[in-house]
Formats: structure tokens, C-alpha cells, sequence
């Protein structure tokens, strides 16, 4: 020990080697937003100044977009404020405020959109409730002797609680900082762990209730219901298919997921009683829209109500059973007022989000049209004479490039418009689209070298592992999820060869 008291000179040096890389990183960083402002700058003194033609206008509204996203203005901001710049120069000042009073109002006020917050409580009050760690742990009771069990288990607890939430960071964190920990406590590889849980995630906006898909509904106009009965059987496959990639990998190289401890029928019996929340979940909302009780919007009400009810009655018994019997009306109130105020917080803070995000994308819409920019991009399509599967089969590498600077929705929303008119041209399924379009937005979401899930998915692993010794890189989560995307590519190529994957549920269902 005195040794190390009296030798202070490398940890010095590596604290000015960090401090140096720190300041090199910072002046690049404010110099690319500099940039990127000029660009910004010089773009809005193009428009005013230089007579253009529609088309340049409407393309300078997407660059204009692109550059306020890349300075960290709020997406659904730098939407609003690109779309009306060229509202104002294809149309007149009097086209923005009209255009504002029509767009705020009717992105706010529609009865299909209102799903979304019914879909977002739902998730909130399951994760903050603790009926998602539950479900967890069922799984892991029941899967562990397969090889990478404890990331099969994790990976099928991800899909059953999307069948009941909408969140794919929702589940990432409540599913994150149980299962990881476990699994490198059971000797996993650090990748396998970290690549399981994220794309376990992932399936949150595959499997209905799906936010994403409720919202490309409320773009592309196809119906709510059928819309999210679509995504249900491509989303199970896909879980089945990374469940095949996690089994594979750990039987090739059994040190990165070996076989988990034993349980009793008994305990696996037993830990089947914390399914039968998400279950009854489950039923309510995907019961209710294929049978044609509920409409989507109904079915998302029932569902919040259900989820908020089950998830108050389990924090109420946890919080009986930690406090002494003299205290526990007491006690009990602050735990229920606690859980009922952030749960609600959370949903308003994340509805807010939402909808300023369709106030920015309806805009941006207008724009297009007025522009003629896709349908210039149509004309493009139909003259190139890609037919439908050339055409589709593009769309894989554009959207993962896209994705590189580009979060999920705003990529969603900036292409929607744009590509609307080719997929239409071309005789494209719509409802079928948004599965697909989904799934490739998803395979966004842990892309190398920007996916925002790998990031989560290590600061959730860091906090969770805290003490145990591991130096976690980004780079391990990436070596992580690269298998899991060759099975989302493979799972692209088959809804492109059968759409009725996605498409036979709701051809069979009375869903609205």
C-alpha cells in the first residue's frame, strides 16, 4: 500500500491523457456544429435570396431539417421549423399560419391517435410496477437449461411484454438490469448478454400494441386495428428467429452462453402466476381489437386501465409485505400516491414528445406535395422500372443508412412522405409497409456505428455491474447484436417473398 501511496505519476499522466483527448473531442465537436450551422445559415439565405424552382425548394427543406437535427434542436422542432420556411417560399406567410392553426389542431385532435397514450400508460405502469421483472423471471425459470438459456429467457420475456407495452426502451430498462447482471453472474460473454437484451427490446414495436405502428397508420391513412394485428405474427417469428440465433451461437461456442442451473416443476409451476398479468393484458388488447369488441382505441383504453389496476394491486401487496403492520397505511399511501404521480409524469412527458413530432411530420407532408418532391421521386422509380421486390430490397440499405444519423421516428417521419407515392406507384400494401418499415427502423435502433439501443444497453450494463470486475465496451454490445441483425435482414427478405405473414391476421379479423 505505501508503495502505491508514493507512486502518483501514472494515474497523473493518465488523467492528462484523458483530459488532452477530452479538449480534441470538444473543439472537433464545436467546430462540426459550427459548420453545420454555417450550412444551416447559408441555406435559409439561399432560399430568401435565389429564386428557386419548387423541387430545389423541397429538397433544401430536407437538408435544412437534417442540419437543425445534427445541431441537437428537438426533432419535432426542426421539422416545424424546415416544413414552414418552405411553406412560406412555395406558398406565402399566410399558408404557415393557416397551415398551423389546421395542423396543431388536427395532429392533436384524432380519435386513432389517441391510442397513443392509452399504449404509453400501459407500458409505464407495467415497467414501474414491477409486473415486467415478474415475467422475467418465469421465463428464466422455464428456459435456462437450453443453451443461452438466460438469454432465451430474456429474449422471449422481451416479446411477451411488448404484447402488453408499447416502449422498446420501456422494456430494454426493465428487462436490462435483471437479465444482464444475471447472465454474466452465470459465466455469459459479455456480447451475448448485452446483444440479447437489446434486441430483445427491439421486438417492443414489432409486436402490438406498437406506438410506431399507430403512428405510420396516422400517417399512411390505413386503418389502426388491422395495422397493429399485422406486426403480430412477423414479430413472433422474429422472436422465434433470435431465439434460434442465441441457441446457435451458445451451441458453437458454449463458454459464451452455457446452460443455466436447475429449477423444480414446482418453482416453474409456480412462477407461472406472474404471467397471468401480462396475459390477461394481452388478452384485453389484441383479444379485443381481432375480435372486434374494441377498437384500437378502445382496446389501448381497457389496457391502461387494466395495466394501471394490476400494477397498483401488486405494489400495494409489496408494499404490505416490506413495512412493519403499524405503519402500513401510512406507508402504503406514499408508495401508491409515489407510483400513481410518476407514472403519470412519464406518460404526459412522453405523449407531449409524440405529438409535437406529428405536428413537425403533418407539415413536412404539405410541403412535399406542394414541392412535387415525391412525386419526383416517384416519376424516378416508375422510370428506372424497378418493379416491386428490386424496389423494396433498395429500401434495406437506404434505411440503414439513414439510420446512422437519424433516430427512429424522425427517419419514420421524414420518409414516409417522400416515398409514399413510389410505393403506391408500384401497388404496394400499405398496412403491410408499416410491418415492414418497422422492422427496418428497429434494425436502426442497434445498427453500428449510431444505434442509440447499444447505448442504453451499456450504460444499463455498466450500472448493473457495478463491482463485478468488467471493462464493458461499446464495442461488445455491437459484436453483440450483428447476428441479430442478419436474422432481421433475413426476416425482411421473407415478408418481401409472403406478405401474407403480415398480412393473413388481419385479412381473418373484424378489426376496425
Amino acid at each position: 500500500m505505501t508503495t502505491q501511496l508514493n507512486e502518483p505519476s501514472p494515474p497523473v499522466v493518465k488523467n492528462r491523457t484523458a483530459t488532452a483527448k477530452d479538449v480534441a473531442t470538444a473543439r472537433r465537436f464545436t467546430i462540426g456544429l459550427i459548420l453545420v450551422a454555417l450550412v444551416t445559415v447559408a441555406l435559409v439565405g439561399y432560399v430568401f435570396v435565389v429564386p428557386s424552382s419548387k423541387l430545389v425548394v423541397g429538397f433544401i427543406v430536407i437538408v435544412l431539417m437534417m442540419a437543425l437535427i445534427l445541431l441537437k434542436i428537438p426533432v419535432g422542432i426542426a421539422m416545424s421549423a424546415a416544413a414552414m420556411l418552405g411553406l412560406y417560399i412555395l406558398v406565402g406567410p399566410n399558408a404557415v399560419a393557416g397551415s398551423l392553426k389546421e395542423v396543431v389542431f388536427g395532429s392533436f385532435a384524432s380519435w386513432s391517435l389517441s391510442v397513443i397514450p392509452m399504449f404509453v400508460l400501459m407500458g409505464v405502469a407495467m415497467g414501474k410496477s414491477g409486473l415486467m421483472a415478474g415475467a422475467y423471471g418465469s421465463a428464466r425459470k422455464w428456459l435456462s437449461r437450453l443453451p443461452g438459456g438466460l438469454a432465451v429467457a430474456t429474449n422471449f420475456a422481451g416479446a411477451g411484454m411488448a404484447a402488453a407495452s408499447g416502449s422498446t426502451i420501456g422494456i430494454t430498462y426493465a428487462i436490462g438490469r435483471v437479465s444482464i447482471p444475471e447472465m454474466i453472474r452465470a459465466g455469459y460473454k459479455p456480447s451475448l448478454a448485452m446483444g440479447a437484451t437489446g434486441m430483445a427490446g427491439t421486438l417492443g414495436q414489432v409486436i402490438p400494441p406498437s406506438i410506431l405502428l399507430v403512428i405510420y397508420a396516422g400517417i399512411a391513412g390505413t386503418p389502426v386495428g388491422p395495422q397493429l394485428l399485422a406486426g403480430l405474427v412477423p414479430g413472433l417469428a422474429l422472436a422465434v428467429l433470435f431465439a434460434i440465433v442465441i441457441v446457435l451461437w451458445a451451441t458453437i461456442s458454449p463458454s459464451s452462453g452455457p446452460r443455466g442451473g436447475r429449477f423444480t416443476w414446482k418453482a416453474r409451476f409456480a412462477s407461472l402466476i406472474h404471467l397471468v398479468p401480462m396475459l390477461v393484458i394481452i388478452a384485453v388488447v389484441l383479444g379485443g381489437i381481432y375480435s372486434g369488441v374494441f377498437t384500437a382505441t378502445e382496446a389501448g383504453a381497457w389496457g391502461a386501465l387494466v395495466a394501471l389496476l394490476l400494477g397498483l394491486g401488486l405494489v400495494i401487496a409489496r408494499s404490505q409485505q416490506e413495512v412493519r403492520s403499524g405503519e402500513s397505511t401510512v406507508a402504503t399511501r406514499r408508495v401508491v400516491g409515489t407510483f400513481l404521480s410518476s407514472t403519470l409524469l412519464e406518460t404526459v412527458s412522453a405523449v407531449a414528445t409524440v405529438m409535437l413530432l406529428l405536428v413537425g411530420v403533418n407539415l413536412l407532408t404539405r410541403v412535399m406535395a406542394l414541392s412535387g418532391l415525391a412525386q419526383w421521386v416517384a416519376d424516378i422509380v416508375v422510370a428506372l422500372g424497378l418493379n416491386k421486390f428490386t424496389f423494396l430490397l433498395l429500401l434495406i440499405p437506404i434505411y440503414l443508412i439513414l439510420g446512422f444519423f437519424l433516430d427512429t421516428l424522425a427517419m419514420m417521419l421524414l420518409t414516409i412522405p417522400v416515398f409514399m407515392a413510389p410505393l403506391i406507384a408500384l401497388d404496394v400494401d400499405l398496412i403491410w409497409f408499416g410491418v415492414f418499415l418497422i422492422v427496418l427502423a428497429e434494425i436502426d435502433l442497434v445498427a453500428p456505428p449510431l444505434g442509440i439501443l447499444n447505448f442504453v444497453v451499456l450504460a444499463i450494463s455498466k450500472g448493473s455491474t457495478k463491482g463485478m470486475g468488467l471493462n464493458l465496451k461499446i464495442t461488445d454490445v455491437f459484436k453483440g447484436v450483428l447476428p441479430f441483425i442478419a436474422a432481421c435482414i433475413v426476416m425482411l427478405v421473407v415478408l418481401i417473398l409472403w406478405p401474407d405473414l403480415a398480412l393473413w391476421l388481419p385479412g381473418i379479423s373484424v378489426a376496425e
